[in-house]
């Protein structure tokens, strides 16, 4: 029996180099999907905390523009 990942890289690499990129993007995302979830959970939660804490008053919003204007000045 042939070896079944030298097989597959022998038809990928008979794949356009486009659908080649497809194929390893699908493929790494394929070994990252726990982490991927995982990170989504977390950053789910920070966002409920900011938000709570936005809406309790505990911290303020800055208006992008003003933001943005420092954020300007300390990359010159």
């Amino acid at each position: 029996m042939p070896d079944q990942v030298s097989e597959l890289v022998k038809r990928g690499r008979a794949l356009s180099p486009e659908d080649r990129e497809r194929l390893v993007d699908q493929l790494l995302e394929s070994l990252n999907e726990t982490a991927a979830a995982e990170l989504d959970a977390a950053w789910e939660s920070e966002i409920a905390r900011r938000l709570a804490e936005y809406d309790q008053g505990a911290v303020e919003a800055i208006d992008a523009e003003e933001v943005f204007a420092k954020a300007r000045r300390i990359a010159q």
